[in-house]
């Protein structure tokens, strides 16, 4: 089962650690989820998520400013006796002493950040989902085209990387070269980044590897992006038929999820960078409900009726 370090959780979200005596090695999330205990600040704790990040906002908090010592011992004894990853406190609402100090006993670690409750658990939800996604590698080019995540697959050698290079001069971006990892953020949502230790790298065969973020600068390079479409690339047969209208749309299936793939024949003389970029765009056109494809069997058929 995927887990997310803790030290990463407190790192991408800049929380400030208010119990540093507690490690936090060892220390993973797995649930891509969160929990504000404010029926357990009441003492109801069945059907208690304790697996998950648990946060306290301003009503927790103003709330727990009621409840008398002896009763509030009580409930943190009873939360903290849950092995809950952590606690933070948004807004930065800052814990009581007898709650450090328990959590310290406990070695449960709390933190607080500025954000308010609800953008703090939006954004944490979201990451989380990412990185907990179930994940593949595949071999392949991902390229950010106009805002289309383009997966660039075929055989090694291809020329996958060459075309990739010419989109990026075009003023795209690279999100992986060679190798892809796929994460299954949703049931529609397919997203794509680079291994660490090819990040930003792409191999020219006959150059070795180039950096792209230092020759072309940091607009050409891209974190993460969607998978919208898929291009494979293959060698020109002469003897097999290619689709030349695109009235029905081709699929393949990552993870569950199924993502538009077209079939470009590769032959000298061809523009790879261009047909990738029309492709791209062509994409977003049917997105906005317009279909070349489907407009010119229209023109025929009333051609036809004219007649």
């Amino acid at each position: 089962m995927a887990k997310v370090e803790m030290q990463k959780i407190v790192e991408k979200m800049n929380l400030k650690n208010l119990t540093p005596d507690v490690s936090l090695e060892d220390r993973a999330v797995g649930v891509p989820d969160t929990n504000r205990p404010a029926l357990q600040l009441t003492g109801f704790f069945e059907h208690f998520d304790y697996k998950r990040v648990q946060i306290i906002g301003y009503v927790e908090y103003t709330f727990l400013k009621t409840v008398d010592e002896k009763e509030k011992e009580r409930i943190y004894d009873t939360l903290l006796s849950y092995q809950i990853p952590c606690i933070v406190f948004c807004r930065d609402l800052q814990p009581e002493p007898m709650l450090l100090e328990k959590a310290n006993e406990r070695q449960v670690p709390v933190f607080s950040t500025n954000v308010k409750t609800s953008a703090f658990t939006a954004e944490l939800i979201r990451w989380l989902n990412v990185e907990l996604a179930p994940c593949i590698s595949i071999h392949g080019v991902l390229v950010d085209v106009y805002g289309v995540g383009v997966l660039i697959m075929g055989e090694s050698g291809i020329g996958k990387s060459e075309a990739a290079l010419e989109l990026i001069k075009r003023g795209h971006r690279l999100v992986s070269d060679d190798v892809v990892e796929i994460h299954k953020v949703s049931d529609d949502t397919l997203v794509g980044n680079a291994p660490d230790i090819t990040k930003h790298l792409i191999e020219l065969r006959g150059i070795g590897i180039v950096d792209v973020k230092t020759l072309f600068g940091v607009l050409s390079v891209k974190e993460t992006q969607n998978i919208d479409m898929v291009i494979t690339l293959e060698d020109w047969n002469k003897d097999k038929e290619y689709d030349r209208l695109g009235l029905e749309e081709q699929y393949t299936e990552f993870l569950g999820n199924k993502v538009v793939c077209y079939s470009l024949p590769i032959r000298p003389g061809r523009n790879l960078a261009i047909i990738v970029e029309t492709a791209a765009i062509n994409h977003r056109q049917k997105k906005m409900g317009y279909n070349a494809a489907q407009e010119l069997y229209r023109r025929v058929q009333q051609n036809l009726i004219n007649k």
